[in-house]
């Protein structure tokens, strides 16, 4: 019987061995497609137009490891000389977009936008915990000092540039005075629900959107196609 019972403990002995053999690897998180900028360009909503603040979401992403070199700034642009107007939604491809932590922020654009009454109500994960910068890390909301939950976007709801002929984008984004910005809520709390079109700005100054509770932030994606 010895030799019986010293094959069963070898055996039992190589299960544990055995399990981490042939137990499957976790998948990879999903590549960061979508944050918040830890900081602004800092010359208030003066970001060097749509071209500034793609090149600063560039630098961020970058900064963090980021591979994808086709970031874009989620702002919208009212027509002017002669030039269309540009809709933030039309930057961002049909997603589905991920933060830093891999977690899925929206499936695509009906979901990110609420474009049908179902979708609306449901939302997307932009919230305080998902709304994360390039870092990883959250940004501060209502509750925290200070507090930064205003985003820069110059949009309305549904992600389109405004057309009522009011500036809404501090001169498309070249201005630090004179104007005020659209901007969203990252942690939908405090006076308003959405992510992307809550009030405008106090100005353009950079004063003026500390004081409204932001610090020039914006959002930004790859354009996932």
């Amino acid at each position: 019987m010895k030799p019986i019972l010293f094959s069963l403990s070898l055996t039992l002995a190589s299960l544990p061995a055995l399990a981490q053999q042939t137990a499957p690897a976790k998948p990879a998180p999903a590549p960061m497609t979508f944050f918040v900028t830890s900081v602004g360009i800092g010359d208030g909503a003066n970001l060097g137009g749509l071209a500034g603040a793609d090149a600063h979401c560039q630098k961020l992403a970058a900064a963090a490891g980021s591979q994808f070199t086709n970031w874009k700034a989620y702002l919208s642009i009212s027509a002017e000389a002669g030039k269309p107007a540009v809709n933030a939604r039309d930057r961002i491809g049909n997603g589905p977009w991920h933060n830093a932590k891999g977690t899925a922020i929206a499936r695509d654009q009906a979901h990110l936008h609420g474009d049908t009454v179902e979708l609306a109500r449901v939302g997307n994960l932009i919230t305080r915990n998902n709304a994360l910068n390039e870092k990883g890390e959250q940004i501060n909301g209502v509750g925290a000092q200070p507090n930064q939950h205003d985003v820069l976007t110059g949009t309305q709801p549904d992600g389109r540039a405004y057309t009522d002929g009011a500036d809404h984008t501090c001169k498309n984004w070249t201005s630090n005075s004179e104007g005020t910005a659209q901007v969203g809520h990252h942690d939908r709390n405090g006076g308003g629900i959405s992510w992307n079109s809550t009030h405008p700005s106090r100005g353009c100054s950079q004063a003026n959107l500390v004081g409204t509770g932001g610090a020039g932030l914006f959002y930004c994606f790859v354009p996932v196609q």
